[in-house]
């Protein structure tokens, strides 16, 4: 299925682009969410009415982003677990549990913005862990997991 972006989308296009993408992730995703539209003559004409409005929404969101991004950059957070002798834990650091120590910080996010490529954090010791807040903003935060209990590992 053909559609047309209605915001930048990491890995697929940019704004007013015409991507083919598969009818799942169309009907699914992208429509629903207000992500895209479906590529017609109609919908093509009204675009591009809309273009200035649409571009300038996405200037804004870019430019709140970084601001929110500015204010996390570089921040600690310390989480305990239980663990081992051996410094694994029991259990896992997850997304969740960044997301959530994060917003009682007063840094109010979704758990879909943390990024963790190799998976939920299972040692003690301290891990950088990458923060998405938009599609072009990144920032990294350190997540120390202090171990607790258990054979005295700390």
């Amino acid at each position: 299925m053909q559609v047309i972006l209605l915001e930048k989308i990491t890995n697929l296009g940019g704004l007013g682009d015409v991507v083919r993408v598969k009818d799942g992730f169309a009907r699914n995703f992208l429509i629903p969410k207000g992500k895209a539209q479906r590529a017609t003559p109609e919908n093509l004409a009204a675009f591009e009415l809309r273009r200035g409005e649409l571009e300038k929404a996405q200037a804004e969101a870019l430019a709140a982003a970084q601001a929110r991004g500015a204010e996390v950059d570089g921040l600690t957070i310390q989480l305990m677990r239980r663990a081992g002798v051996d410094g694994r834990l029991f259990g896992s650091v997850t997304t969740y549990d960044i997301a959530d120590a994060l917003t009682a910080m007063g840094h109010a996010l979704e758990r879909s913005a943390v990024r963790l490529p190799q998976g939920p954090l299972k040692v003690i010791g301290d891990h950088d862990v990458a923060i998405a807040l938009h599609g072009d903003v990144v920032v990294h935060v350190k997540v120390s997991v202090l171990g607790e209990g258990e054979g005295g590992a700390q």
